[in-house]
C-alpha cells in the first residue's frame, strides 16, 4: 500500500521525501558528560530542549533526537519549580527520547524540515566535527529547511559547508553564547576545542551577540535562526514554526 502511495506522489509531481517531512524536527544532543577529561560534569541544557519541544509539539510537530553516539545524553541546569521543565521532566515517553536518542547513521534528512542544535556545555563536544550530523544539516537545508542553534548548541554550526566545500552560513548573521560571557580563566572553558566565536568567524559567518546577554536575544537571516541563551528560547522556536509556514505556503503554491 505504501509504494502505491508513493508511486502516486511521483506521477503527480510530489517529492515523497518532502510529504514525510511535513511536520518533523530533528534536535541535535551531545553525549558528552564531562568537560573534556576533566571531572567537571557537563549536560544539554535542559531548559533549551524543553521550551522548543513543547512548542513544536502543541503546534503539530513531531520532534526526534540524535547525537554523536546515539543512547543516552545527560542532561542539566534543570529548574523544577518551572512548569514546563517539571512537567518534561516527569513525562516518562519524553525522557525516554532523550535515554535512546537515534544514531547519525540512523537518520534520514530528508524527513525532516529543520535541525536544532540545543545547547548546554556538553554541546561544545562531539557535535560540530561529525560529519554525519554535518550531511544531516546541509540536506536539510538544501531541501528549503531551516537550520537553527541555541546557546553552545550553535558550536555544531562551526564547521557546516555546502556541497562544494563553502560556507553553509557565508556572510549571514549567527549569533550564540560569546566568549565575553564565559569565564575563560576557568578549566571548564580550557577544555573547549574551540572557540564558538572565532569557529563561526573562520566559516565566514558573521558572529553577532547582545553585549547585555539574557535579554532573548536572537537572530534570523535567511533560514538561519539562531539564540544567544536559554532567554531566546521560545522566540527561536516560534521563528522556526513562522518561517516553515511561509516556506510550507510556497511549496503549496509551486505544485498547483
Amino acid at each position: 500500500m505504501i509504494k502505491i502511495i508513493i508511486l502516486l506522489l511521483v506521477l503527480i509531481g510530489l517529492d515523497p521525501a518532502t510529504i514525510y517531512a511535513q511536520k518533523k524536527i530533528l534536535f541535535v544532543t551531545s553525549n558528552q558528560s564531562f568537560y573534556g577529561n576533566t571531572k567537571i560534569s557537563a549536560s544539554n541544557h535542559f531548559e533549551e530542549i524543553v521550551i522548543p519541544y513543547d512548542i513544536f509539539i502543541k503546534s503539530g510537530y513531531t520532534v526526534d533526537f540524535v547525537s554523536p553516539k546515539g543512547g543516552a545524553v545527560p542532561i542539566g541546569y534543570i529548574n523544577s519549580s518551572d512548569s514546563i521543565q517539571k512537567k518534561y521532566l516527569y513525562d516518562a515517553s519524553f525522557m525516554d527520547k532523550l535515554e535512546h536518542t537515534m544514531k547519525p547513521a540512523e537518520i534520514i534528512a530528508g524527513n525532516y524540515l529543520a535541525i536544532f542544535y540545543s545547547g548546554g556545555g556538553a554541546a561544545m563536544f562531539g557535535v560540530a566535527e561529525d560529519t554525519t550530523i554535518q550531511q544531516i544539516a546541509r540536506e536539510i537545508y538544501g531541501r528549503n529547511g531551516v537550520v537553527s542553534s541555541i546557546c553552545h548548541g550553535t558550536a555544531g554550526l562551526a564547521f557546516l559547508k555546502d556541497a562544494i566545500g563553502n560556507s553553509l552560513y557565508k556572510g549571514r548573521k549567527i549569533t550564540g553564547y560569546p566568549d565575553k560571557f564565559e569565564n575563560r580563566d576557568m578549566e571548564y572553558y580550557k577544555t573547549f576545542p574551540f572557540s564558538m566565536d572565532e569557529a563561526i568567524k573562520n566559516n565566514d559567518g558573521n558572529f553577532v551577540f547582545s553585549e547585555e546577554g539574557l535579554d532573548g536575544f536572537f537572530v534570523v537571516d535567511g533560514r538561519f535562526v539562531t539564540g544567544q541563551d536559554p532567554t531566546s528560547s521560545s522566540k527561536v522556536a516560534n521563528e522556526i514554526i513562522s518561517i516553515l509556514r511561509i516556506t510550507g505556503s510556497k511549496k503549496n503554491e509551486n505544485m498547483r
